[in-house]
């Protein structure tokens, strides 16, 4: 009762409202006052009643999906190789068990992106799109976990879905992918610099050209600054829907050893000079990461040449990356 009074109008006391004689005492100008607050009240009350209806409603919906696939056991790794091998040949129950097997994770990795935009159920929605489609291309053979694999397509279609929430102009996903690695790139040196990049700093970055940047860049007028607030209260900015790669959860770390080690293989099939380019540039085994220039001083060689390598050697790594079905920036963001 006591929320119940906190909405009625203001008006007559509900004693006066009792009372015919004193309602009927009242001028024809008060009745016209009343009848002019009550509807503005009562149509605040309706929506606040609605609002937090939708509110519960999502909730439970929430807690109704979350104890639902609490009931699906996670597979051994064994058992993971099993149902991949039979997925593959087309087993309908083998890519369903796969599939119900890793929702805990999009889960996981859902709750990450929460407050940029959408409503966990929305962004749980658009990881399990990725990991459906990551059961469609994981190749068991290529001894990946599926957890380590899944992550980067479960990542990709909630990134995506964030970008399109907050642009106006829906762009080719091709180029999404790519303004993706740019963002990525820019946030961490805004956390640098404590400013904007320019599209020069990001380019040396990515070894990219600063006509490429500044132009992918300028597709859309909220990516003009890195900082653009948007948002109902303006409280985030585009920056806010590229996740912190810095804070992870334990799953996660599982996650980022897989790929270390992988990596650590994939490594080893360079020769020595485009080995140490690629430590020193992007900042492995203990290096810290340098410039072109900085690289080059330290193996002997010329700004240009170590352009040169460090692109040859990634060339390398793409191959051997597009092979395993993960992109660059996989690795390297």
């Amino acid at each position: 009762m006591a929320r119940k009074r906190e909405f009625e109008p203001v008006g007559p006391s509900e004693d006066d409202a009792d009372d015919g004689d004193a309602v009927s005492d009242k001028s024809d100008g008060d009745d016209d006052d009343e009848d002019n607050d009550r509807p503005c009240d009562e149509e605040r009350m309706a929506r606040y009643i609605d609002s937090h209806r939708r509110r519960h409603e999502q909730l439970d919906a929430t807690r109704l999906y979350l104890s639902e696939i609490g009931f699906s056991p996670l597979l051994s790794a064994e058992e993971e190789v099993y149902y991949a091998r039979r997925a593959r040949k087309g087993d309908e129950a083998a890519r369903r068990r796969m599939i119900e097997s890793n929702l805990r994770l999009v889960v996981k990795i859902a709750r990450r992106y929460m407050n940029r935009g959408l409503p966990l159920l929305d962004l749980i929605e658009e990881g399990n799109l990725g990991l459906i489609h990551a059961v469609k291309k994981f190749d068991p053979e290529r001894g990946f976990r599926f957890s380590t694999y899944a992550t980067w397509w479960i990542r990709q279609t909630i990134e995506r879905a964030i970008m399109n929430q907050t642009r106006t102009i829906r762009l080719p996903i091709h180029v999404v992918k790519e303004i993706n690695v740019y963002l990525r790139a820019a946030r961490r040196l805004t956390q640098e610099l404590d400013r904007d990049p320019t599209p020069e700093e990001i380019g040396e970055l990515l070894d990219r050209p600063a006509t490429d940047v500044d132009r992918l860049l300028g597709l859309n007028d909220r990516m003009s600054s890195m900082s653009t607030q948007f948002g109902k209260d303006g409280e985030r900015s585009l920056l806010d829907t590229i996740p912190d790669e810095d804070t992870m959860d334990p799953s996660s770390q599982v996650q980022a050893q897989d790929v270390h080690d992988v990596l650590e293989k994939w490594l080893n099939r360079l020769n020595d000079k485009q080995r140490a380019v690629v430590e020193r540039r992007f900042g492995l085994h203990g290096y810290d990461k340098r410039t072109l220039e900085q690289v080059g001083e330290e193996i002997g060689v010329t700004r240009e040449r170590v352009r040169q390598i460090q692109m040859d050697a990634l060339s390398r790594l793409r191959t051997i990356m597009e092979s395993h079905g993960l992109s660059e920036e996989a690795l390297f963001d």
